[in-house]
This record gives C-alpha cells, structure tokens and sequence, in this order.
C-alpha cells in the first residue's frame, strides 16, 4: 500500500506564482497540490475546509499578509508552513520574525525568468514541503520574561592547550535552529568562559540579521563570521550564509577563516568542514553540539570530534522541529549526552566545569 501523498495549499497572490509553484510541486508523485489561495482571509478558509498537510504562503499580500495569516493558523490551528520570501535583506528580517511566528522553513521566490532558476528552487521547495509534513509543529508561547541567565562561577577563560579542558563550544543547526539557538543563547551568561561558533543553514543576506537578532536577545556578543575575527569568551560567531566557516589558531589565540569551497551534503555553510576545523585545531579540548534539523550535516564532523576526545552533545526528538541531523549523529555512535533542548545550557556549563 502506497504512502499517502502529501496535500498542499499554495497561498499567493499572485495567479502567475501560483500556478509556478504548483507546477513545481505536483511534478514531484509524493505531493498532491488540493487547493490555492489568493490572500491570507482566501487561505484561512481553504485551511479549514480542505485540511492541508502543509501550508506555502507569500509574506505581501493584501486584506491579510502573510505574516498575519502565520499568527492566525498557529493560534487556530497550527500545522506546517513554509514561507516562500524573498532572498533579500528586506525580506530576511521578514522571515526571520516567521520562523519565531512558528513557520517550519522558507525557499526563496522563484524569479520566473530563468528557467534553471525556478529549477533550483523548485528542488530546495519539494524537498522542504515533503520534510514539513513530518515536523514537530509547537506555536510559540506568548511572549514572557526568559529567565535571567545566571553567570559562571568558579571557571574564568581558558588558556590556549590547557589539556583536558573545554576551549570551544561548536554548534551545528539547520531547520528549527533559529528558534533553537535563540532558546540556547538567551539562557547563557554574558561571562560564558569560552567562543561558540555556529553554523546555521541559512542563504546570504540571512545571517547577519540572524546574528543582530541572537545578539538582542542574548547577554552573550553575537556577530556573523569574517575572515581573521578573533575568538574570544563570550563571542558567538555565525557561519555567514554561502560560505564555510573554519577555526585557525595562531600563536596564543584563534581566529575565523572563511572558505568558498562547494557545498558538502549540498549545503553551505556546512557543520561537518567546521566540525572538522575545530577537531584539527582543538582536538578534545572543544564541546561539538547538534541541533535541530533536516539531513545529516554535522554527523561526520562530530564523529572526528569524538575521536579527537570531544564530547558531543544532541537535541534529542522531543524538542526537535525535524530530528535529522541529531538522529545521524546519534546512529554514528558519538553522542554523549542525549538532551532536550531546555537542558542543553545546563549541561555546557557543567561541562566546562568538568
């Protein structure tokens, strides 16, 4: 017996994006598109009538735009949408405040004047609209005081080589990250004793609104990647969108470096090639951690970690969005620590201790 196909709703208003992304989607035999919408007052009712598996819905639209319409379907009803947005820097605050809205993922809007491009997105859309159907859906809770972060005690800041001890926090996030990290970062003390960097899959322009954004959020100092920033306690740096990020040491200190080679697992930035950076450079003296997310990037990088003598710890299911990336580490046989997201904090800081 087949599996049953996976029932879209287009929301767009616009009949030619509409009929683009239809076209896309029902090329593919594992999705069935049941219905479009023309605004967010026309998806609402679709919604509720033709009980969609997954949502794709346009942030600028008018009576109703997509933003609003994301609020309306989490409060209501929440299920699975990917937001189609523009790939600008306009368009990356938007989609940003989506994923924190509730929104599963988002693809970029196809231009409909190259036809390799509508091809590129219409691969990057399939593959997403099918991952949506499986994820973990939770609406975000009402906005509320996070708890104050509590500062380290009892560890100052690592000197370079101290053997045995932590020297870098190493995080690897793709779809359900942004949230992830926001969660992570905003319960770590401004006098976190060692750098983390991270590597979340995001497109260019993405990232540096997601970095101002973590940095608001957080006690910490958090600021997209460049060549030759140097690392310190209490920095988070973020794997700038379409390039890798890889960790150099020099002398008495460590600093970024930023790779444009090919995509590794068609992503890229990629967590394995700065997994791999970090296990050259600090063998078992670093804390590898995999998050949310679809795929299984991060899996090889925390495995040479791990043999390095790394500890590594992954979100385990019942916090993630889509526990791909987490579940390959843990087949691998190099997780430590299994933990939901909430505990993550708790247990890098008791790390660092150790």
């Amino acid at each position: 017996m087949s599996e049953r196909k996976t029932r879209v709703l287009i929301v767009d208003d616009s009949a030619l994006m509409r009929r683009m992304l239809g076209d896309i989607l029902s090329s593919d035999p594992r999705i069935e598109v049941v219905g479009t919408a023309r605004d967010g007052v026309d998806g609402l009712e679709k919604i509720a009538s033709l009980a969609p598996d997954v949502v794709t819905l346009d942030v600028e639209m008018p009576r109703k735009d997509g933003l609003a319409t994301l609020e309306e379907i989490m409060r209501t009803r929440p299920m699975p949408v990917v937001m189609v947005s523009s790939l600008t820097q306009e368009g990356a605050e938007v989609t940003l405040k989506a994923l924190s809205l509730g929104c599963v993922d988002f693809v970029g809007k196809p231009s409909g004047a190259i036809s390799m491009d509508i091809q590129a997105v219409g691969a990057d859309l399939i593959a997403k609209v099918l991952m949506a159907r499986t994820a973990r859906i939770r609406p975000p809770r009402r906005e509320s005081p996070l708890p104050r972060p509590r500062p380290v005690s009892g560890v100052g800041p690592r000197p370079v080589g101290a053997r045995g001890r932590r020297e870098i926090v190493a995080i690897a996030a793709s779809t359900g990250g942004p949230v992830a990290l926001q969660q992570l970062l905003s319960c770590l003390p401004g006098n976190f004793p060692v750098p983390i960097v991270v590597t979340q899959h995001m497109p260019r322009d993405f990232t540096a609104s997601f970095a101002r954004r973590l940095d608001a959020v957080s006690e910490l100092s958090v600021v997209e990647g460049f060549d030759g920033l140097a690392l310190k306690p209490g920095l988070v740096v973020i794997a700038p969108g379409g390039r890798h990020l890889l960790i150099r040491r020099r002398g008495a200190g460590a600093f970024c470096e930023l790779s444009d080679a090919p995509p590794v697992l068609s992503v890229k930035p990629s967590a394995n090639i700065m997994f791999l950076s970090v296990a050259d450079e600090y063998g078992g003296n670093a804390l590898g951690v995999v998050l949310t997310g679809m795929g299984r990037d991060g899996a090889d990088g925390a495995a040479a970690l791990h043999r390095k003598g790394a500890r590594i710890i992954a979100e385990s299911q019942e916090t993630c969005v889509v526990y791909g990336m987490p579940k390959a580490a843990v087949e691998a046989g190099v997780v430590d620590e299994l933990l939901p997201l909430p505990e993550i904090p708790d247990s890098l800081l008791k790390n660092l201790k150790g």
